[in-house]
């Protein structure tokens, strides 16, 4: 596959309502979008995950858009034939900056399964048709997630999420096992907010029957995760320490991770997260696909992920209107509880032209040309 065009597109999505979490919150969604031309004609399109001035991880948009510029980009267009899987290898020299890599990597994984007429669920070789829904609610006051978590389960999502912080994790789930029952699917997320000290506390949730509590410690203090993972019955989930294969069989090892959240964005790419769920897979443990409210894009390749076999458990899958009014691309759309794996080639999506150019702040040329480009920047 020879590359003929990159540029790089900042887009704002407003959220249906302020997503809160226990470091920060968003009242809109700031993507970095990498658009990626071939000689074969097809375009493929990725998303970068990482948020502005680097509040959820060391990464954040403005040096994902740097690396990809100045190091990531001229890897693959200094090349007359690339894959993904090429990219991926090359990708290995550069140190850290797995958002930007991601974003490349499902850009030109899309171009070229587009120019295979393939679909990424093919890629993968998954078999099933649809992934069960599952969706996350932030912080917020006590009436409000009453309103939320009684509008998501009648909506039948099969899973609710809640994010929790020190004084707000008990009397929550409480709430939310009182109206719902324990039919339901519930786990809670800390988001590393706790100590160890603070997290030993979280015993008064076993009654609740969590499905598991996600990250209530650092990302860095796996030791702590051990051993709270032995002090508690629910099970930890670890999300922000895995950034690699090794990651995870190290977190296995101490025994500091009963189950794994998989976040292709925060791994590198839709290539490393199939391995890490493969090497989960050969050790027993659970995986799920964790969101990072994705476009139609992003959201559309983590469910084409999630079709993979050891995926066991309900992923943060949600319908676009959970968190858009009017996404990029067709919405993603849940039914009873399921959302369709897209078949189409590629990742199964292509942004809406007229919606896209609406939400655009800027678009800058990086390399060649694509279409439009006589109206961008070369920079």
């Amino acid at each position: 596959m020879r590359i003929t065009g990159v540029a790089l597109r900042w887009v704002r999505l407003p959220l249906v309502t302020p997503f809160r979490t226990s470091v920060y919150t968003e009242y809109d969604r700031e993507v970095l979008l990498v658009q990626v031309c071939t000689a074969a004609g097809v375009t493929g399109w990725g998303e970068c995950v990482a948020m502005r001035g680097g509040i959820y991880s060391p990464e954040s948009i403005e040096s994902a858009e740097e690396v990809l510029r100045t190091t990531l980009i001229p890897l693959v267009t200094d090349r007359d034939d690339v894959t993904a899987e090429s990219a991926k290898t090359s990708f290995a020299e550069v140190d850290g900056n797995p958002m930007a890599k991601a974003a490349l990597e499902m850009a030109l994984l899309d171009a070229q399964l587009r120019e295979r007429r393939t679909s990424l669920a093919r890629y993968f070789h998954v078999k099933r048709p649809q992934v069960p829904a599952g969706v996350s609610v932030g912080i917020m006051g006590m009436d409000e997630l009453r309103a939320a978590v009684l509008q998501y389960a009648s909506q039948e999502y099969q899973r609710i999420k809640i994010k929790i912080k020190p004084g707000w994790d008990v009397e929550p789930v409480r709430m939310i096992r009182k109206m719902l029952g324990h039919q339901m699917a519930v786990q809670v997320d800390g988001n590393g907010a706790y100590t160890l000290d603070e997290a030993k506390k979280l015993t008064e949730l076993e009654e609740y029957g969590l499905v598991m509590i996600e990250q209530p410690l650092a990302a860095h203090d796996l030791e702590g995760h051990a051993e709270l993972a032995a002090y508690l019955n629910t099970p930890i989930c670890l999300d922000e320490p895995i950034t690699c294969k090794a990651d995870a069989i190290e977190a296995i090892k101490l025994g500091a991770a009963d189950i794994i959240n998989i976040k292709p964005g925060r791994v590198g790419g839709y290539l490393e997260a199939r391995d890490i769920h493969d090497v989960c897979g050969e050790r027993g443990v659970p995986v799920w696909v964790g969101g990072m409210l994705e476009t139609g894009l992003g959201r559309a390749a983590n469910v084409a992920l999630a079709a993979l076999e050891h995926f066991e458990l309900v992923g943060d899958l949600s319908a676009s209107e959970r968190f858009f009014t009017r996404d990029i691309t067709e919405p993603i759309v849940m039914h009873k509880g399921f959302i369709p794996v897209p078949t189409g080639d590629g990742i199964g999506v292509v942004p809406h032209p007229k919606i896209l150019d609406e939400v655009t702040e800027r678009q800058d040329l990086v390399f060649g040309t694509v279409p439009g480009s006589d109206r961008l920047i070369r920079t």
